[in-house]
C-alpha cells in the first residue's frame, strides 16, 4: 500500500520488488492538458519488446466546472489523415472532447486516441506496460512518437466495450470487456474476498468507512489482496479491479 500526500502530477501505487504485476493504478492531478496520444495492443506492444499492450481507465474524483477529456475522433479517418493532422495541428478539432465530472468512468481500450484536459483529479486503472506514444502535444518540447502512435491508432469515433450492470449487495461491474475488470462496491458490500496469487485483485477506496481484514481503508490508499481478504465496505465505498478471463473474484458471504 502506498499514499502521496500532495498533488504532484502523478502518484503511483506500487507494492515493492515483486514480480511484475499485471494491472498499475495512478492518482492523476492534471493542472495543465496532457498530450494527445495512444497506447498500443498486445500484439503491437509485444513487437516493441513490452509485455503486452495498455488498456486503461478512469474514474474522475473531482473536476473544474470546463474540465474535458478527449476519447477517440469525432468521425473516421484515414492512418496518413491522421498523421497530417497532428503535424499540423489541426488534431485538436478532430478529438471527441466531452464534458467531465465527479464520478464519471470511461475505459479507453488501447488504440483509442485520447487525451485528458486541465482540472481533473482521477484513478487512472490501466494495463502495467510503459508505453505511450505522443501524437501532439500543444508546440511543448517533448518527443513526438508519430510512426508508433499511428501505427497503432484506431483513427475513429469511441465505442464502449461494453456497458455496467449491477450484481446486487452493493456490488456493480463498471465494465468487464476489455483486458481487466473494474467494479465499485458500496454500502451493504461485504464478505469473503476470493483473491489469490495467480488473481490478485486491487482495491481502491475512494470513500472511508469501511475495512479489510478488520484494517480500517481510507480513500487515497491502494489494497492489492493476493489471498482472501475479509471485506466490509460499511459507510465506504471502493473500486476493485482484476485481470479479466480468468477466475472473476467473488464475496463469501
Amino acid at each position: 500500500m502506498a499514499e502521496g500526500t500532495q498533488p504532484i502530477g502523478e502518484i503511483w501505487f506500487e507494492d515493492g520488488p515483486v514480480p511484475h504485476r499485471p494491472l498499475l493504478v495512478k492518482y492523476l492531478f492534471t493542472s495543465e492538458r496532457l498530450s494527445i496520444q495512444v497506447h498500443p495492443g498486445e500484439e503491437a506492444g509485444r513487437k516493441a519488446g513490452h509485455s503486452g499492450g495498455k488498456d486503461e481507465a478512469w474514474f474522475i474524483t473531482q473536476a473544474e466546472e470546463d474540465a474535458v477529456l478527449g476519447l477517440g475522433l469525432t468521425n473516421s479517418i484515414s492512418r496518413a489523415a491522421l498523421r497530417q493532422a497532428a503535424v499540423d495541428g489541426s488534431i485538436m478539432d478532430l478529438v471527441d472532447w466531452r464534458p467531465a465530472a465527479a464520478g464519471d468512468f470511461y475505459y479507453s481500450p488501447a488504440g483509442t486516441v485520447h487525451a485528458l484536459g486541465a482540472g481533473l483529479v482521477l484513478i487512472e486503472v490501466q494495463q502495467n506496460v510503459d508505453a505511450t506514444y505522443r501524437l501532439y502535444d500543444y508546440g511543448r518540447e517533448r518527443e513526438l512518437h508519430l510512426d508508433q502512435a499511428v501505427a497503432v491508432a484506431n483513427p475513429a469515433p469511441f465505442k464502449p466495450l461494453g456497458t455496467g450492470r449491477d450484481l446486487g449487495g452493493g456490488r456493480a461491474v463498471l465494465i468487464d470487456g476489455g483486458a481487466f475488470v473494474v467494479e465499485r462496491w458500496s454500502h451493504g458490500a461485504s464478505g469473503l474476498l476470493e483473491a489469490s496469487k495467480a488473481m490478485p485483485v486491487w482495491i481502491i477506496p475512494l470513500a472511508d468507512g469501511g475495512d479489510i481484514d478488520g484494517k480500517p481503508f481510507r480513500a487515497g490508499h491502494v489494497w492489492i489482496a493476493d489471498g482472501r481478504a475479509g471485506v466490509d465496505v460499511g459507510q465506504g465505498d471502493i473500486l476493485v479491479a482484476y485481470e479479466a478471463g480468468r477466475h472473476v473474484p467473488g464475496l463469501i458471504g
